[in-house]
């Protein structure tokens, strides 16, 4: 049986398990600081909901700030709207879930919206999801802070595949 054709299987190209190559902006709130980190991770990307969702986990030792890492993502569809809703939570903010992205894909490129606080600072959000091909995909976040006019981007993830069977 194959799924509609609706937008439902727009991630299907993140399922698996990744080597995470994360590039971010230390300080993302101040203007006058470019100092950008690197750092590696693995990610693992699986089904749920009869392929109308997914959930990801991501991990490094030595994330952000040199202090290990782990991130979860779960992305929902709603064939109702066609689109989908993206929620974000980690250790660098126990118990805390993000308040949800909302996008869909055009040609193998996905742009979600959201907004949010960071340090009691409202701010708009954009995430940018790319699937390069079958063994790469990024995703990029930016910053609005004057109600989308202006975007910087403060976060990137290069995807590859990793070798060997998921886990």
């Amino acid at each position: 049986m194959t799924a509609p054709a609706d937008g439902r299987d727009d991630f299907d190209f993140l399922l698996g398990t990744w080597q995470v190559r994360n590039r971010r902006l230390q300080h993302p709130l101040d203007p006058d600081d470019d100092t950008w980190e690197e750092f590696d991770g693995d990610a693992v990307v699986r089904p749920v909901l009869h392929g109308l969702g997914n959930i990801d986990t991501i991990s490094s030792p030595t994330g952000p700030g040199g202090r290990p890492f782990e991130g979860l993502t779960l992305r929902l569809f709603d064939p109702s709207d066609r689109s989908w809703r993206i929620w974000w939570t980690s250790t660098r903010q126990f118990g805390h879930l993000d308040p949800p992205m909302s996008g869909a894909f055009t040609g193998g490129h996905g742009i979600f919206f959201g907004e949010d606080r960071v340090d009691g600072i409202p701010i708009r959000v954009r995430f940018d999801w790319h699937a390069l091909d079958s063994d790469a995909a990024r995703w990029a976040q930016a910053f609005s802070f004057d109600d989308g006019q202006t975007w910087t981007t403060n976060w990137i993830m290069d995807f590859t595949r990793a070798p060997g069977p998921a886990r």
